[in-house]
């Protein structure tokens, strides 16, 4: 070999990967833990939009709360009614209902809140209370599951497993208040 060749050497590449293998291994598991902490973060945010829109949907159409998820949403564009409100985003309205590495289930509490007069444009009547319940849908994108009911209390179970979903009501489950 001559002495004036450019290049790098077998050993200079090696410690080149080595230090960046070690800069890997410190910084995917910071990555992990934050995309985690945003998961869980924007289940509470989903949460408090569901239950700010059962309020909504009560107040608007003095029908109680609604039956389903799907009534709270709705096919973006289309006009806000009494079966497709359009007061959530059709991510967390549609079957799945999944978000941001969490499911959610919505269950009704209560019998039916009105027994006649039944308001223009809703087939039924609506509930007297509601109970959503949201649990990761692998460990790897969140370790606690959430609740919350028509008491607008985020509850949380923190030794959650995948699908984990918390009982409802959720002001009956036994869960402590987020803090």
């Amino acid at each position: 070999m001559k002495k004036n060749q450019k290049g790098f050497s077998l050993i200079e590449l090696l410690i080149v990967v080595a230090i960046i293998l070690i800069i890997a291994a410190i910084a995917i598991p910071n990555l992990l833990r934050a995309k985690i902490a945003a998961n869980q973060a924007a289940a509470v945010g989903s949460l408090r939009t569901i239950s700010s829109a059962e309020e909504t949907f009560n107040s608007t159409y003095s029908d109680g709360f609604t039956l389903t998820l799907t009534q709270l949403g709705g096919p973006a564009g289309a006009g806000a009614t009494c079966q497709q409100a359009e007061l959530v985003d059709e991510v967390l309205s549609t079957a799945p209902f999944q978000k941001s590495g969490y499911s959610y289930q919505f269950n009704t509490t209560g019998g039916p809140a009105l027994v006649g007069n039944i308001p223009n444009g809703c087939t039924a009547s609506g509930g007297l209370g509601f109970s959503v319940g949201t649990a990761p849908i692998q460990l790897t994108s969140g370790t606690a599951a959430y609740c919350i009911d028509e008491t607008g209390v985020v509850r949380v179970n923190s030794n959650a497993t995948a699908l984990g979903y918390p009982t409802s009501p959720c002001s009956q489950s036994g869960l402590v208040a987020l803090q």
